[in-house]
């Protein structure tokens, strides 16, 4: 029998974007989209399946909601979690509720050994997603399309529903007499997702047209990204800095500029988002000089035909300590033969007088943002410095991470 377009359509982008996974999870709030990716996903039977809920608790209804998305994904065989969120401080709560979103499912799909996690986003997400930002200003990277595949929080996320609109879910779901959820907050208008899609409905605004401008946009972002890359072909890592040819990257376009800096200060300070625009721009028209300068907890310095960016020792003194045989120190170090009394903390500028760090090769500012083991007030080692039997450190990132990084939306 003959596959139905909807089908057709999600089972040829699982062939493309999860083939030879042998385990996938799945995003599963309990409505139309993300209950008929469920369906799908299942349909298409080339993964063992797994699904979670996040109840962000934001509402009355929303544990009961997650409970019966157990249920549906429980009816098919798939083994279902509810992860619940706390939240803790302020600010933009929908950013936040989507930030934890994916950072409790990311931990849930680590701890069950999963590669990937199906997200349900349609191609009214990809219209709506262009029009909100930019009603925020953004350039060609925040209005470029979704992509099918990304990496964050350690984890990567598929959207094999991005071809398909958010009726032509519905009626696939209707016709086999399938139910979902309606969220409530589908109608709040106190949040932009709905006024602009309530604005696409009166408008009529054609969705085809507005996602196709969004993948008209993420070619020329590819463009960008790729004329960066070949710019940063000179560029060097050492003990978790970065050197960038300082000729070609002053002759580089501004926006190309951008992009190398913003790679540059991820690369380095380990920061999940770019810094703000406006600090950014003051700094590439201060870099124009040879100003030396600090961004994100990153000092940024023209030098002997390079530009460094290095860690502020600053930032790295504020770093939480770790602790552990192979511990995680400041986003950027793995320090390995920590025992059991003992910290990993910078290595500061107070103790480098003791230390042959110009022996390193390192500048005073390198040396002093490294890692160094401690047993309370007293630095007992300083790998990066100075060999110290039963101890290592090693930069978590490399040359790889940072081309990966000029290429990350």
């Amino acid at each position: 029998m003959r596959a139905e377009p909807v089908e057709a359509r999600v089972h040829a982008a699982l062939d493309r974007l999860a083939a030879g996974r042998p385990a996938l999870g799945i995003a599963l709030s309990g409505g139309g989209d993300s209950t008929a990716l469920l369906h799908l996903a299942h349909g298409w039977g080339h993964a063992r399946l797994l699904a979670a809920t996040v109840d962000h608790g934001l509402r009355p209804g929303s544990a009961e909601e997650a409970r019966q998305a157990g249920l549906t994904a429980g009816a098919l065989g798939i083994p279902h979690e509810i992860l619940r969120w706390t939240r803790r401080g302020g600010g933009n709560l929908m950013a936040a509720a989507r930030e934890a979103r994916l950072r409790l499912l990311a931990d849930w799909a680590q701890r069950h050994g999963l590669s990937a996690v199906l997200l349900g986003h349609t191609l009214d997400d990809q219209a709506e997603t262009l029009l909100m930002r930019l009603n925020r200003g953004a350039g060609v990277d925040g209005l470029s399309a979704m992509a099918p595949a990304r990496e964050a929080f350690g984890m990567t996320w598929l959207r094999p529903l991005l071809e398909v609109t958010r009726a032509d879910l519905r009626r696939w779901l209707a016709t086999r007499g399938l139910d979902w959820t309606d969220d409530p907050s589908n109608e709040n208008q106190d949040f932009e997702r709905v006024r602009v899609r309530k604005a696409i409905a009166t408008l009529d605004l054609p969705i085809g047209q507005l996602a196709q401008s969004a993948a008209n946009l993420a070619m020329a972002r590819d463009a960008l990204r790729e004329f960066a890359a070949r710019l940063a072909e000179g560029a060097q890592s050492r003990a978790g800095s970065l050197a960038l040819p300082l000729a070609a990257f002053r002759q580089a376009p501004l926006e190309i500029r951008r992009r190398l800096l913003v790679a540059g200060l991820r690369f380095v300070g380990g920061g999940d988002y770019p810094p703000r625009r406006a600090p950014l721009l003051h700094a590439l028209a201060a870099l124009e000089g040879e100003a030396r300068l600090t961004l994100d907890g990153v000092i940024v310095e023209p030098r002997q035909g390079l530009l460094w960016l290095i860690r502020e020792p600053v930032a790295a003194l504020r770093s939480p300590a770790a602790e552990g045989a192979e511990a995680i120190w400041d986003r950027r170090w793995r320090v390995e033969g920590v025992r059991p009394g003992e910290q990993v903390r910078a290595v500061g500028h107070e103790p480098l007088p003791g230390l042959d760090w110009r022996g390193a090769g390192l500048m005073r500012d390198e040396a002093a943002a490294s890692p160094g083991i401690w047993t309370g007030d007293r630095l007992i080692a300083a790998p990066v410095l100075r060999p110290a039997p039963g101890y290592g450190a090693k930069p978590l990132r490399g040359m790889q991470e940072f081309r990966a990084l000029l290429y990350t939306h």
